[in-house]
């Protein structure tokens, strides 16, 4: 079993050093801000040593990929594709400036063990659009980078080991579902909810799923992309202070981590996570 569902105990995980991150590349509303600006090397190794360390004290395994030439971005771990308890599903890529990713990320998966359960190839798919809302129920975002064939293709291939799985039209701003909605605990999501469609928020009602809610301004400041470790535990920035107490008065532990300069490509802590093995 890899990963049962979104919000179990974190044990092993999938990330990638931003040692190729130079400058911004202009591929959201976030990294247009900071468009082809150089980024502090240094400053980002340390976030990114920062994430690491809060995963290693908490327990959590790290497996870390080596990047390859032309891969700027793939500190965003994520991206790659989204992982079940079967095996993972291989994702594609819309924007070039990522596309080296998916055959090294595909080989990594290889060399740690982890079953392909198949590839999205007509569509576009990417990980940061992959939310589990219970162990049988998936929700996947179509904003930006996923689009509505990449959804078609993950519903078929999940359908036979008997996932349901739902679309979740959004902004293409937002980026990602990620970027505006974040499962952290097993009933509990942080979201900003007037830009989820109506029958979305019907079903996190149907699941009795509450919800932590959130303004527009703050998907651009990563206020959504928390990473759940199970256990009533998430990884949040440490500026998001107002959702940091949110979670908190719901009974949350947060476990915040100091990182800004990363912020500049437009992606946070969830981003940079992708999960091997819940329990």
């Amino acid at each position: 079993m890899l990963v049962k569902n979104g919000t179990g105990i974190l044990t092993r995980v999938l990330t990638c050093p931003p040692t190729d991150l130079r400058y911004v590349a202009p591929i959201n509303q976030i990294s247009n801000q900071y468009a082809n600006l150089p980024v502090d090397q240094a400053k980002v190794m340390a976030e990114y040593q920062a994430l690491l360390a809060v995963y290693q004290a908490e327990g959590i395994r790290v497996e870390e990929l080596t990047p390859g030439d032309n891969m700027s971005n793939s500190v965003f771990a994520r991206d790659f594709g989204g992982c079940v308890k079967e095996g993972y599903i291989l994702g594609r890529f819309r924007k070039q400036i990522r596309f080296s990713e998916r055959k090294a990320y595909a080989q990594k998966m290889a060399a740690l063990g982890m079953p392909k359960l198949f590839a999205v190839e007509k569509g576009y798919f990417e990980g940061g659009d992959f939310a589990f809302l219970n162990e049988a129920t998936i929700a996947i975002g179509t904003l930006d980078r996923t689009d509505h064939q990449g959804f078609l293709e993950i519903k078929a291939g999940l359908a036979d080991y008997g996932y349901q799985v739902f679309e979740v039209p959004a902004k293409s701003a937002y980026l990602h579902l990620d970027m505006c909605f974040n499962l952290v605990a097993d009933h509990l999501a942080v979201a900003y909810l007037q830009g989820l469609p109506s029958s979305f928020k019907r079903l996190l009602q149907q699941l009795d799923i509450d919800v932590i809610p959130v303004s527009e301004a703050a998907i651009f400041k990563h206020g959504c992309n928390l990473q759940s470790l199970g256990a009533k535990r998430v990884i949040s920035l440490a500026q998001n202070t107002q959702v940091n107490q949110a979670l908190a008065e719901h009974g949350m532990q947060v476990i915040p981590v100091a990182i800004t300069e990363l912020l500049k490509a437009g992606g946070g802590p969830h981003c940079m996570t992708f999960p091997l093995h819940r329990i």
